[in-house]
């Protein structure tokens, strides 16, 4: 095997091996609680359907962190990392004010 073909193999191995890292750290991810300061922050809710629209009057009903653009899920995952909260993972169904409609 020539030196540039061993490097490019060596590559893509590390490259898989790190997104199953990766994915498997995303899965073990805490939880965001309601509670945590950087939540309360951009008003995170667990449930959308919780949110207080006097509070917050951009939220509109449909919005959920499913369908953000920082949901780092597939839409229907109950749960996904958003880096917004670091190394935390919020609820599928949730919403904060920080909420964009993903494309």
């Amino acid at each position: 095997m020539n030196r540039s073909r061993r490097s490019f193999v060596i590559a893509v191995a590390g490259t898989v091996s790190a997104l199953a890292l990766a994915r498997t750290a995303q899965a073990e991810a805490p939880m965001l609680d309601e509670n945590d300061p950087a939540a309360k922050g951009l008003g995170y809710r667990i449930n959308a359907a919780n949110v207080e629209k006097a509070q917050y009057p951009r939220y509109e009903a449909g919005q959920d962190c499913g369908n953000c653009s920082f949901y780092q899920g597939k839409p229907t995952d109950p749960a996904a990392a958003c880096p917004l909260f670091a190394v935390k993972r919020v609820s599928g169904k949730g919403w904060c004010s920080a909420y964009n409609k993903r494309a």
